[in-house]
């Protein structure tokens, strides 16, 4: 699909909540699965990584010390959404040995896209400098993340480390899984009903964009969408495959039957193809 910047398109194409009537249903799942996940699991809440506001995270250990690490970050286009409405992520991958970190982040319009991305390169830091005493092995960390969250794990996969701490090693995340990511932001600054709140600039859109940034050096990126999402996701999750390369994005898949909410469902869902590339990710397995 060639993207024009009409702004009635884009608000159609863009607005997933528009897209997806039964969208609600989605969300009370997960606010309810969360909270009983909270209930449920061994959990440490709310770890300060930095100072500033929303800048914690939670962890959720994996039964058996010196477990593969899986950062998943949330959605919610970067003005929405919270990490106490993505617990339920959690159990599906600690019962499979793997131990699951929550970072929050500050919402736009009170930050900028790019702090928010600085934000996830502090919380992934304190990741690797803290997580082994957690039960976590700080040397198999992937990020994964869904929709704004994906676009925030690409972004850790093309960050250079050492620049933002010398004890930092330049493959400190492994594998990045991009599900329903935005991988080019030009559209959205076009876009009214995001524009409004993400207040996103020219210079915002080549910092912060991952398919205008050179391909990492290191590690893989993993891209899905729903099948039943608007093109334009499809489009960006090719798009930035073409810009990095199938060496760097071995995996650039659509998954029939899902749309903007229940590709995250699908993620939970033992067996399903989505679950199993995280798994495999988090353990630094091929696809």
């Amino acid at each position: 699909m060639s993207i024009g910047y009409d702004s009635e398109q884009l608000d159609r194409i863009y607005n997933n909540r528009q897209r997806v009537p039964q969208h609600p249903e989605h969300l009370r799942r997960w606010t309810a699965d969360s909270a009983q996940a909270m209930r449920s699991q061994q959990r440490e809440l709310d770890l300060r990584y930095g100072g500033g506001p929303n800048e914690h995270l939670d962890v959720f250990p994996a039964p058996q010390p010196g477990a593969p690490v899986l950062v998943f970050i949330h959605g919610g286009y970067w003005h929405a959404m919270d990490k106490r409405d993505h617990a339920f992520v959690a159990p599906a991958f600690t019962h499979e040995g793997v131990c699951v970190v929550v970072p929050n982040y500050a919402l736009c319009p009170a930050v900028t896209i790019p702090q928010i991305t600085m934000q996830m390169v502090q919380a992934v830091a304190w990741t690797w400098r803290h997580i082994a005493r957690h039960g976590g092995d700080p040397n198999r960390i992937a990020v994964a993340g869904h929709s704004a969250g994906g676009h925030l794990a690409a972004m850790m996969l093309a960050c250079l480390w050492p620049v933002h701490g010398r004890d930092l090693p330049a493959d400190l995340v492994k594998g990045a899984l991009s599900i329903s990511g935005l991988h080019d932001l030009e559209p959205i600054m076009h876009t009214p009903f995001l524009q409004a709140a993400v207040q996103l600039t020219k210079q915002q859109v080549l910092q912060a964009s991952p398919a205008r940034l050179p391909a990492p050096a290191q590690g893989k990126l993993w891209v899905v969408a729903g099948g039943d999402e608007s093109d334009e996701f499809h489009r960006q999750a090719r798009l930035v495959r073409e810009s990095w390369g199938e060496g760097v994005v071995p995996v650039c898949e659509t998954l029939p039957g899902l749309n903007h909410f229940s590709v995250l469902d699908a993620l939970v869902q033992p067996g399903h193809r989505l679950h199993q590339l995280a798994l495999r990710l988090a353990r630094g397995q091929a696809a």
